[in-house]
């Protein structure tokens, strides 16, 4: 395929695939697609590692990295450096969160619920992150929660390494395409992770007409619940030049998930996802949990904490359940969770990356082909 998509990034079929996992990224590039490293899990040096991994196995393949570089931060963390944040996280949240994994059969003391060597999604932690992606042969680097850093976008420039940006809504698309980023990603609802509330199948066409009216050439990904190739056609359709893919992979053997959470999926309805606050302190689309009925439903609950104080507390808590459940508690698979979009429910088993690669693309070139013969009819 010859689009700017493919042009800009080297990708030769433009089906990104956001993951954290090194071995989908590597799979899908291998396959024809471009791989993008989620780079928030890991701190600089575990960066280094995974990208140096990468670049031996991906065969001269194209790939990108995605990091998170808020543009905001909340008023009631923003003056706190990375060791004062624990002290800032109440002694109700932390029995809170004790007392639910206790009560699942996941014994801790509340004075062990906070991470004490991670600190979260920062503007520092991102930045940090930025600085080792650039020092690979990456294709594309991308940025989500706000405006793309000027230090980004001039080092993408420099380098001749697209920047792209993820937006939920027309109005920050343009932003981002006035500050001068490459590609927009434009995410609807559905999606799984941060995401804001318009539809993908609104957001697309809204974004694309908007960046074109105010004589911006920006290319446009579309993400959000595009799960088959037939989506990915449509979306293509109405304006994008390609497709972001994020919730379809977590179905692979290659990636992160644990199994119980693969099976989970399986077995999920698009209705079984949740918006919410609970895991990273900004709403983010999850796979309904006890976790979300305790947190965000609960009479006692003590509240969301900003970010990064709720990763802080979420995450060693979820690395505690995934343990249990895997150990055999069954009382911890009620709270096993993860981010994933509403295309959850057309994940009806677990597949390779490569699999799904071919999938996609046999499938965009039989709705496309569904399309033209309809011309023809005509």
């Amino acid at each position: 395929m010859n689009n700017a998509i493919c042009r800009l990034t080297g990708a030769e079929f433009p089906l990104f695939a956001f993951s954290h996992c090194r071995d989908v990224v590597v799979a899908v590039s291998k396959a024809g697609g471009f791989g993008v490293l989620g780079a928030t899990a890991f701190t600089p040096d575990q960066l280094e590692l995974e990208l140096q991994w990468i670049d031996a196995h991906i065969d001269g393949k194209p790939y990108g990295v995605d990091v998170l570089v808020p543009e905001t931060v909340d008023p009631r963390v923003a003056g706190l450096a990375a060791g004062e944040r624990a002290a800032h996280i109440s002694d109700g949240h932390r029995q809170f969160t004790a007392e639910l994994l206790g009560s699942h059969g996941i014994a801790v003391e509340a004075s062990e619920t906070v991470a004490g060597g991670r600190h979260g999604i920062t503007p520092e932690a991102g930045r940090a992150q930025m600085e080792v992606a650039f020092r690979h042969p990456i294709r594309l680097i991308a940025n989500a929660l706000g405006i793309a850093p000027p230090d980004m976008i001039a080092e993408g420039k420099r380098r001749e390494i697209p920047v792209a940006a993820l937006v939920g809504a027309k109005e920050h698309a343009l932003r981002q395409a006035a500050a001068g980023v490459d590609i927009i990603v434009a995410q609807g609802g559905e999606a799984g992770g941060h995401c804001g509330e318009v539809s993908t199948l609104v957001l697309i066409p809204e974004v694309v007409r908007a960046l074109a009216q105010a004589g911006h050439d920006t290319p446009v990904l579309a993400a959000g619940g595009i799960m088959t190739g037939a989506q990915m056609a449509a979306m293509m359709a109405a304006g994008a030049q390609g497709a972001w893919t994020g919730s379809v992979w977590l179905a692979t053997p290659e990636a992160e998930t644990s199994e119980i959470f693969r099976a989970k999926m399986v077995a999920a309805r698009s209705r079984d996802t949740v918006r919410s606050r609970s895991r990273t302190g900004k709403p983010a689309r999850q796979l309904r949990s006890a976790w979300h009925a305790a947190w965000d439903d609960g009479a006692n609950s003590p509240g969301a904490l900003p970010m990064p104080l709720m990763g802080m507390v979420s995450e060693p808590a979820f690395a505690r359940i995934e343990r249990a459940a895997a150990g055999g508690n069954q009382q911890a698979r009620e709270l096993v969770s993860y981010f994933v979009g509403q295309g959850v429910g057309l994940v009806e088993d677990v597949r390779p990356a490569k699999a799904v690669v071919q999938a996609f693309r046999e499938e965009f070139a039989d709705a496309v082909g569904s399309l033209i013969a309809m011309l023809d009819d005509g």
